[in-house]
């Protein structure tokens, strides 16, 4: 398909039976969590490929209009203020065509996981929840929930019990804990199952973290 975005992707040693669209943050690109693959330690007879894409290129007002990888711009630091929603939804878009690109290549939506770091994982929540077709679950990882205005008019059915995996740092600079907390009540608000957990760290990953994040792909991906 010509209009995906670049990718990373890393293919199990056996068939492909489940699909994780892991979602890099602001600046960096899909290289970035392919290390952590492996790490994950997950049974190759589960069968899982990581799709890790590459995001376009953009002016990002924070950074002073500098050109770099990013999902959506951010325009000021106060993360609660207003969001670039033509940047999300554009995102949303181009994850949407990956996942119809993995259903093409036969595996189930209810065996595609996104998962994405900062702001990663906010298109990742905010794609997931509004997304038509279940999903095998989300992984959030020090990010934070965008688009709440417009979230319980689009919001799917499908992914009303979606598993979901909430991970932050309680020494988060960049996204600071109060933004994962308030994401994580905004969602439990709207009957959402969130698993969440919070680790002394700051914005980054953490082994704790990465067996967590193993942990709930063996289950959700069983």
């Amino acid at each position: 398909m010509n209009d995906l975005l670049p990718a990373v992707v890393l293919e199990p040693t056996v068939p492909a039976r489940a699909s994780v669209l892991w979602l890099h943050g602001l600046g960096a690109d899909g290289h970035d969590f392919a290390p952590i693959v492996p790490e994950l330690g997950l049974p190759a007879a589960l069968g899982v490929r990581f799709v890790l894409p590459h995001a376009p290129s953009i002016p990002v007002t924070i950074n002073g209009g500098v050109t770099m990888p990013a999902w959506y711009d951010i325009a000021e630091v106060d993360l609660t203020r207003r969001h670039d929603e033509v940047g999300m939804r554009r995102s949303m878009a181009s994850i949407r065509a990956w996942i119809a690109h993995e259903r093409q290549r036969g595996i189930p939506s209810e065996r595609i996981v996104l998962a994405g770091f900062s702001q990663g994982g906010a298109v990742a929540l905010y794609t997931g929840l509004r997304h038509h077709e279940r999903l095998g679950g989300l992984v959030l990882l020090s990010t934070y929930l965008v688009g709440e205005g417009s979230l319980d008019a689009e919001r799917t059915a499908a992914n009303q019990a979606v598993p979901i995996l909430q991970v932050h740092g309680s020494h988060d600079g960049v996204v600071v804990p109060t933004r994962g907390s308030s994401a994580k009540d905004a969602l439990e608000r709207r009957g959402y199952r969130v698993a969440f957990h919070e680790y002394p760290m700051q914005h980054e990953v953490c082994w704790e973290e990465i067996v967590v994040v193993a942990d709930f792909l063996r289950t959700v991906l069983a």
